[in-house]
């Protein structure tokens, strides 16, 4: 396959939006709508059809009628990604050094809407437990041990308000499918500064996990240590509490 083609989208209208996104990444001020059809090549109808559609998504800003600039919405992807990147390179030393203690896998994970996403993993084939969360693996906040971190993270209506959407759905029967239990564990986690998940996504495999903060004290993900449920030691607790202390440190936090 050509180089050209490998650099080509597939589909024209999403060529046409980065050569769109492109031409106002060029221009500090809103740029007009003949400025970017004559940049661009693109009739002033199809530009306008097109730069509508990314307004919708935030991705593009109309200051005033005719105008146009990147949105904020890049700005948010932009700063989630600069997080995800130093976190995973902050982390994965400590990580694996938190594995060799433990022999059972160490996960990385971030928060994502009303989930959790598995970003890192450090395991090994004898840890005598299956690995069914890859990297790129989602779970439901109030299922996983870095979950209810988040969800600990967030004020009491927002709490409700997960619960309300997400309907609280449980994977196994220790799952917290209740407002009251689940406000219960929140408090819990607030108080202890770690989480459990006690079989809730899956039966038979214990976690628990300890928060990553960034230089500004925002929790940025969560460090966890998942094992088979009867071998989930105690012992291991202060490290993984120490690791994640010195992973938020190397991001600049300097704690409460």
């Amino acid at each position: 396959m050509k180089k050209t083609e490998l650099q080509t989208p597939a589909i024209q209208v999403l060529e046409r939006m980065f050569t769109l996104l492109d031409v106002l990444a060029r221009h500090q001020d809103p740029v007009s709508l003949k400025q970017i059809s004559e940049a661009t090549g693109l009739h002033p109808s199809t530009a306008h059809r097109i730069l509508n559609d990314l307004t919708l998504g935030r991705f593009v800003d109309r200051p005033e009628a005719g105008s146009y600039r990147l949105g904020m919405r890049l700005l948010e992807l932009g700063n989630l990604v600069k997080a995800r990147l130093d976190v995973r390179e902050a982390a994965i030393g400590p990580m694996r050094e938190l594995h060799k203690l433990t022999m059972q896998p160490v996960n990385l994970s971030v928060r994502q809407g009303d989930e959790i996403v598995y970003i890192e993993r450090t395991y090994s084939e004898r840890s005598g437990m299956q690995v069914v969360r890859a990297v790129g693996g989602r779970a439901p906040l109030h299922l996983t041990s870095v979950g209810k971190l988040f969800l600990a993270s967030d004020d009491p209506q927002r709490v409700r308000a997960y619960a309300t959407r997400t309907g609280l759905a449980g994977h196994t029967r220790n799952s917290l499918t209740d407002l009251t239990r689940l406000e219960r564990e929140m408090a819990s986690v607030r108080q202890r500064g770690i989480a459990r998940d006690d079989e809730e996504l899956e039966l038979g495999v214990r976690c628990m996990a300890a928060g990553i903060f960034d230089d500004q004290g925002k929790l940025i993900a969560g460090l966890s240590i998942s094992a088979p449920a009867d071998r989930l030691e105690e012992a291991w607790l202060p490290k993984l509490k120490e690791t994640a202390a010195r992973i938020s440190a190397s991001l600049g936090y300097a704690g409460h």
